[in-house]
């Protein structure tokens, strides 16, 4: 009966881009796209309002009410509902193409009456850590956002509406838009130290037990690295824009606020590409890891084919077929009555003198207390303390 070898292979992904030649401005989102939750917070200096599960209609009669408007839709699996919040907010259909196509990255788009911006925001799925994007539109007394799966950064941002703090309820939409940013890009700050501690861990374990789950942790760690990089360098240009240019939704102030912003973007890429090059050296270091012990393997097996060369030629010579009735010089040891212990004398000594002569060479174990006696020994010689 045949055996069947199976193999795991991964899933593939859904595509998230549109069909080439497709016609601009078309709502066509990803096939694993969730059924949106629309949730709103709208605010003033006094006083907030919270309202779960609120649709177009909710949001149009607080936008009447409240001097901003915050709202936050999670999923992106039903377009109408996109195209509707895109016609109460005047939002231009490109945006809203960008919006359910989730492959863009970061960037900041100017429109007549209200800015789009793009954030990717690191995301730990089930094939690893990914980035996830969020789409935020900001206009004169609203803020809206789009996200593709629910659970996000924002909920230290929630809570200071809620309680009031800090100067957010007092400041205009422009304000809550920059913090919603602010939040986004410090949730790279807990994941890349996590990704560090792992580094710390592969560290001490490539050079203790280097084998192959060390080596796919690490190619791990380093495509997570990879991802993150691909979100935050092109929105530290987003962030440099925003500070920079002038545009009547962001006030002077809130550009001040963003250059702080900007700054937590460019730690970030510093993190990054440090332990890029700290997982880029551990790589090295198991491959050189893998060597070593190849090399010790190899040195062992060198000497222990080594000693038996010799005790391989002596039991040649002595197990030769020579008569020694018809021939003094026909191997006469053969007849004397301790022949056999001499032979087996003979070899012991060659193989004890060969590891004598292995361990003074330090071919042959104390490889590892070698150098620092070496360095006693030379600093007794030159009469200098060791450090």
């Amino acid at each position: 009966m045949s055996r069947r070898t199976t193999r795991t292979r991964h899933r593939p992904r859904p595509s998230r881009r549109a069909v080439p030649g497709t016609a601009p401005g078309q709502l066509t989102p990803p096939p694993d796209a969730l059924r949106p939750v629309v949730s709103l917070f709208a605010y003033g200096p006094d006083d907030h309002a919270e309202i779960a599960d609120a649709g177009p209609e909710a949001t149009a009669e607080a936008l009447t009410r409240w001097p901003v408007v915050w709202v936050n839709v999670d999923g992106l699996g039903d377009p109408e509902l996109v195209a509707r919040f895109g016609a109460l907010f005047g939002l231009h259909r490109l945006a809203l193409e960008d919006v359910v196509h989730t492959h863009q990255r970061p960037k900041v788009e100017h429109y007549a009456d209200h800015l789009y911006i793009v954030l990717r925001l690191p995301d730990a799925g089930a094939d690893g850590l990914e980035s996830e994007q969020i789409s935020l539109f900001l206009g004169r007394n609203f803020v809206l956002t789009f996200q593709e799966r629910p659970g996000d950064a924002f909920a230290p941002v929630r809570e200071r509406i809620r309680g009031g703090k800090g100067r957010l309820r007092s400041a205009g939409p422009d304000y809550l838009a920059y913090a919603l940013i602010d939040a986004g890009v410090d949730s790279n700050f807990p994941v890349i130290e996590r990704l560090g501690e792992q580094l710390e861990d592969m560290e001490l374990e490539i050079v203790e037990r280097p084998g192959r789950h060390a080596v796919v942790t690490l190619h791990a760690i380093r495509r997570s690295l990879l991802n993150l990089r691909r979100g935050i360098w092109p929105m530290r240009e987003m962030l440099s824009a925003l500070s920079r240019d002038a545009d009547p939704l962001v006030g002077d102030e809130t550009r001040l606020y963003l250059r702080d912003c900007y700054d937590h973007a460019v730690q970030i890429i510093d993190l990054l590409e440090t332990y890029r090059e700290i997982a880029a050296g551990l790589l090295d270091v198991y491959l050189s890891s893998v060597s070593n012990r190849m090399n010790e393997i190899m040195k062992v097996l060198t000497i222990i084919s080594t000693i038996f060369i010799p005790l391989t030629f002596a039991a040649g010579v002595w197990g030769m077929n020579f008569a020694p009735d018809s021939s003094p010089w026909n191997m006469p040891e053969l007849r004397w009555r301790y022949g056999y212990p001499l032979a087996l004398t003979v070899m012991a000594g060659t193989a004890g003198g060969l590891v004598l002569w292995f361990r003074r060479r330090r071919w042959l174990g104390g490889n590892e207390a070698a150098p620092r006696e070496m360095a006693a020994r030379d600093g007794q010689e030159n009469n200098t303390p060791l450090p």
